[in-house]
Parts: structure tokens; sequence; C-alpha cells
């Protein structure tokens, strides 16, 4: 089984729209007989609204409350692209964390994956369905919600990819790559076609916004292939990551 994961983040997803968008990149990977995996983040800025909220009822919020709060914006998205997906005439479904299940230890707002189960997954994958995941968040062996921080949507992908031995893990953000510089800023900026862990590492520690440092760890641990690539440029090869 020839399994691709692709992870859109809240740009990408932000609108209507754009979730149509998504389901190009999607269906473009579909048409080659590859099995898709979708992870996604909340539209646009709906974790700052949901956090917006919560602090007009409490500045010091209970940790474990908090993160039920701020999981709802991927199940949101979730459910919207399989939408998305089912007009356009392409079989899929939703899972949250939870579902899967993502299993994390019990630190709230910044939780690590312990363990990715993947018999439901594959099942529907072998049933021809594209599953779509809300990243962000998993569960404890509490049964709690939890959330995994900055990066959480990379993180959710780079362990959903090494847990199902996915030929590659497609990063889309609004970049076409992994740049040198912030190419919106420098003239200058080079972009790569390929970049090692140890490098991508470096830019991350060093402030860049591609790629969140945690998921780099992790996919340099478990060998994933990162493919980083833009939602809005059909056309663009990335930057591969390994």
């Amino acid at each position: 089984m020839e399994i691709v994961v692709q992870k859109f983040g809240g740009t990408s997803v932000a609108d209507t729209e754009k979730l149509y968008n998504v389901c190009k990149h999607i269906i473009k990977e579909k048409k080659k007989n590859k099995k898709v995996v979708v992870i996604v983040s909340a539209q646009g800025d709906t974790t700052d609204n949901l956090i917006k909220q919560e602090k007009e009822i409490t500045e010091v919020p209970n940790k474990r409350e908090h993160d039920v709060l701020v999981a709802v914006g991927e199940q949101i998205t979730a459910a919207k692209l399989v939408m998305s997906l089912n007009k356009q005439g392409y079989k899929a479904i939703s899972y949250l964390g939870w579902q899967v299940p993502i299993i994390t230890d019990s630190n709230f707002g910044d939780a690590n994956i312990i363990q990715v189960k993947t018999k439901k997954v594959l099942k529907e994958l072998e049933q021809d369905n594209i599953v779509v995941i809300a990243g962000f968040q998993g569960i404890d062996e509490n049964n709690n919600i939890t959330t995994l921080g900055r990066g959480g949507s990379d993180t959710t992908a780079i362990a959903m990819a090494a847990a199902l031995k996915a030929e590659k893990c497609e990063i889309f953000t609004d970049v076409d790559g992994v740049y040198s510089a912030d190419p919106n800023k420098s003239k200058n900026a080079i972009k790569y076609e390929k970049i090692s862990y140890n490098k991508m590492l470096e830019m991350a520690n060093n402030g860049a916004k591609v790629l969140h440092n945690k998921c780099v760890k992790l996919a340099q641990e478990s060998k994933v292939k990162i493919v980083v690539k833009s939602t809005f440029k059909e056309e663009s090869e990335g930057t591969i990551v390994e």
C-alpha cells in the first residue's frame, strides 16, 4: 500500500474556496493511485478566537479544559474538508485525535505523542477512503483530550507518516519551499531543492517558521521524508527535507 500523508495549515484551509483548493492537491495524489491521509489545522484565526473567548471567562484556565476548547478548531476543518471531497465524488472520512487514537502523555498544552495506533486508518484506506485527521490533538491514558503545542499539526503529520510507513509527508504552506531567508522580505533569498534534517533544525531553532523544530526532530528520528510545498502554487516541486 503506497501511502502519502499531506498536512494543510490554517492559511491553506481558511475559507470554503481554499478548502476546495486543498481538495485539488489531495485528488492529484489520489489519481496516482496513492492512499491519502490528510492532517488539518484549524481554519485561519479560529484558535486565536477560541483563546480570546476563553480569556473573557478567565486569564488562568484549567489546563485540561483549555485543551478541550482549543481542539475544536481542527474538528471543524476536518468535517468541512470531508464534505468538500464528498461533493466532488470522493470517499472520505474524518477522525479526531482520540478516535485514531493518537496516544500522548498528560502534559496539557504541550503534550508529547507516545503512540499512534493505525488499525482504523489502515482499514479506511483499504476501503479506498481518504482519511482526514484533526491535527494538533491526542488523548492521554485517562481519556483526556490533549493538545500538542506549537507546530502541533506538523507533529501529528510526521507521527502519522512514521506510523503508517508513508512514502512521504507533504507539508503544505503559503511558501513554495524552504528558503535561505524569508522570500517575502529578501529578494536574495535562495530556495533549496533539498535540505538535511540538521540544516532544517538549525534554521528552525534560529526562528524560521516553515517547520517547527519538534516535528523536524521526530522526522529525523523516524526517517520520514518531508516535502515542503505551496498550497497556492499547484506545480510547485517544493523542498525535500531528509
